[in-house]
């Protein structure tokens, strides 16, 4: 009986498995630089739309052309021309500047400079202010 006494040892294999590299982990460039010093085989793809967006943009143009379509104006409405001689007009019967007015309603004196040069886009609740403070009616039948 050999191989059976006080000094017999049963070895078995023990087998080490390591994890594979995940997917990121191959692209890594410290796993890259790795695998080439070791020798080990690397594969390299040239991808044929790389850095272009042309997918995304075809979609992108039709969305905006059929926007543009649907949108008739792209501007705002701004004040009528009515509303700002209303307004200048009033101010001056009343003797106010501009800052005059805008302090009486708490708004900036660049407010009434943009509703008198017709360039502001109103506002009901200023326009209303205006109303009070002037005493005199901006919209509408006089």
């Amino acid at each position: 009986m050999a191989g059976v006494g006080p000094f017999t040892q049963d070895w078995e294999p023990v087998v080490v498995r390591k994890k594979a590299p995940t997917a990121a982990a191959k692209k890594d460039e410290k796993a890259v630089n790795a695998a080439r010093r070791s020798g080990a085989e690397i594969e390299t793809m040239k991808k044929s739309n790389a850095g272009t967006n042309k997918a995304a943009s075809s979609s992108t143009s039709l969305n905006t052309r059929k926007l543009d379509e649907e949108t008739e104006n792209l501007s705002h409405e701004r004040v009528s021309t009515d509303l700002k001689r209303n307004i200048m007009q009033a101010r001056l019967d009343k003797k106010l500047t501009q800052a005059q007015l805008a302090q009486m309603i708490n708004e900036k004196p660049q407010i009434i400079q943009e509703y008198e040069s017709g360039k502001a886009i109103p506002n009901q609740q200023l326009i209303s202010k205006l109303e009070r403070v002037l005493g005199v009616k901006l919209r509408g039948k006089k």
